[in-house]
């Protein structure tokens, strides 16, 4: 059974994360939705995620505000890694940095153009990880931009502290989303104008950041 992980990038619940999920799965602002949004933009039942001939289908739920999947406006879409689902002022992001990682290490060989293997969608066991180099086959060696691993947190800050750090994660975050939602996509293609290593490199420093965020803002006790 095919399990599924969606990171929020952006939106009131950026920084979550939310894994092994099996279809279908709903995502709204109402309770009982498989995720349930902290947005006034994201319709009580927005959409649904379902598994069909070997494929992940989003549908959208004739939401109010619509649901776009890497900028473009959707009704009904079939589901990659790294595609991002865009609902009210929420991004979320589909797959893991492994799975992602995978992906790239394997060239993105998918079962059919435009397909996703649901087979071997969750599985993990020759990832590596967006914070390391990959190589992957048929093409020269790669080394990621995120080639070190991240630094930890400051512990003990004050709340002045805490504040000034969170404005300038705010600062950065709101440049990365204003530079993803500048990137154009060939229709047809369905391409992005990026190298493709690039572009899961800008969208996890991007989950990154989201994930300080939260963690500074709602630290555990």
């Amino acid at each position: 059974m095919v399990r599924i992980t969606l990171r929020v990038l952006d939106g009131a619940d950026r920084g979550r994360v939310f894994d092994g999920l099996t279809p279908p799965i709903t995502i709204g602002r109402e309770e009982g939705n498989s995720i349930q949004l902290n947005d006034e933009r994201v319709s009580r039942y927005h959409l649904k995620i379902q598994e069909d001939h070997e494929k992940l289908v989003l549908t959208d739920l004739e939401s109010t505000n619509g649901t776009k999947v890497n900028g473009e406006d959707i009704q009904l879409r079939i589901l990659r890694l790294g595609d991002m689902i865009s609902v009210g002022r929420s991004v979320l992001l589909v797959g893991s940095r492994e799975e992602i990682a995978e992906q790239l290490e394997d060239g993105g060989d998918e079962k059919e153009e435009g397909t996703v293997d649901v087979e071997n969608f969750g599985r993990k066991q020759r990832a590596q990880s967006l914070d390391f180099e990959f190589q992957p086959p048929n093409s020269a060696k790669l080394v990621h931009t995120l080639a070190e691993p991240p630094p930890d947190l400051p512990e003990r800050l004050s709340p002045g502290q805490a504040a000034q750090l969170c404005e300038i994660l705010e600062y950065i975050h709101a440049r990365l989303r204003a530079l993803l939602s500048s990137v154009g996509m060939e229709k047809r293609a369905e391409r992005v104008n990026l190298d493709a290593v690039q572009w899961q490199s800008l969208i996890d420093l991007q989950s990154r950041l989201a994930d300080y965020l939260r963690r500074i803002g709602e630290p555990e006790e």
